[in-house]
Order: structure tokens, then C-alpha cells, then sequence
């Protein structure tokens, strides 16, 4: 393997943003991202969302975290509740997914189907499993909000744990083994 030419100076990157909005979301969505619902229950009723940002953060001690954009309807439960639950979705609730990433319905109606767990936070039926958590921070960045929760309980779906509902381009879809 040849070394490269060190004699020429290497592009720098602009010191600002340097990609349109439409760019962004474009190389964003080349990305595959297994899709959960969080959900909360706050004093004013039960909350949730769709979101795609959900990831472990820490092992010791056991903190996982997600994304919510700051004028989302349902950021204001998340952020009054002081737990929430992460409902990893089953390759077959893509309906589940879109509904709880729609505007202006009672996601929690049927055909949703839902159960209350510990401290009353909305768990979905045949989600691949459920991760509860207590709020442990919450932080500011660019438009969303990163919401990290340590995690109190843990329940995966019986046998192998069924397969993760995935999204990428745009669209929902599965896992081929």
C-alpha cells in the first residue's frame, strides 16, 4: 500500500454547518435504525413517541438514552414524568410506529395495544421487549432534547425474543438472518 503524499494539504471541513437540511436527512436515512416507542405517564395521562435515536449508553451503570425534538406534543409528558419505558417494536408494528409518530390521534386507542406496567407506564403488547427506566438526565442540543434514563427493569419477549422492527429511506422494515 503506498503512502499518501504528504506534501499536499488535506480539505479542511467548513468550521460551519456546510449541508442542507434535505442532504442531511438523505445521508441520515442511508443509516438503518432499529425503531422503539417511548412512553411515559405523567399526571396529565399517558404519552409516546416513535423514535428511531434510542441507544445503550452505559453497562455500569445501566443507562440507555433517545432523541425528542423540543416542539414535539409529547415532550412536555416526557419531560414532567420521572420514568419512562422504551417498547423495542416486533418486526410486524410498523402500524404501532407510525401511529405514535402521527400528529393529532389518541395513539393509546385501539387499535394500540397496551398494557400498564410499574408506576403505570404504557407497555406495548408483543413488543419485542421493554426497558423501564428512571429519568436520570435530560440535555439540550441543536432542536431536540437527549433523554437519558437509567434502567430499572428489563423484560424481552419469550423465546428468541422475535425479531426488531428496523427503519431505513424512509421506510419500515425487517431483518433478514
Amino acid at each position: 500500500m503506498a503512502e499518501p503524499d504528504r506534501a499536499e494539504e488535506p480539505e479542511r471541513l467548513p468550521r460551519e454547518a456546510g449541508v442542507g437540511a434535505e442532504t442531511f436527512r438523505r445521508a441520515l436515512g442511508s443509516h438503518a435504525a432499529g425503531v422503539v416507542v417511548v412512553t411515559a405517564a405523567p399526571a396529565t395521562g399517558p404519552v409516546g413517541v416513535t423514535a428511531t435515536s434510542f441507544t445503550s449508553v452505559s453497562l455500569d451503570p445501566p443507562l440507555v438514552s433517545f432523541y425528542i425534538d423540543a416542539r414535539s406534543g409529547t415532550w412536555p409528558g416526557i419531560r414532567d414524568a420521572p420514568a419512562f419505558a422504551v417498547n423495542v417494536l416486533s418486526e410486524d408494528q410498523w402500524e404501532t410506529a407510525q401511529r405514535f409518530a402521527t400528529k393529532g390521534v389518541d395513539r393509546f386507542a385501539p387499535p394500540t395495544r397496551w398494557r400498564p406496567g410499574a408506576e403505570g407506564l404504557p407497555l406495548i403488547e408483543d413488543a419485542v421487549g421493554h426497558i423501564l427506566c428512571r429519568r436520570h438526565d435530560l440535555l439540550a442540543v441543536g432542536d431536540h432534547w437527549l433523554v437519558v434514563g437509567r434502567v430499572a427493569a428489563a423484560e424481552v419477549q419469550a423465546g428468541d425474543g422475535g425479531r426488531p422492527l428496523l427503519y431505513h429511506r424512509g421506510r419500515y422494515g425487517r431483518f433478514e438472518a
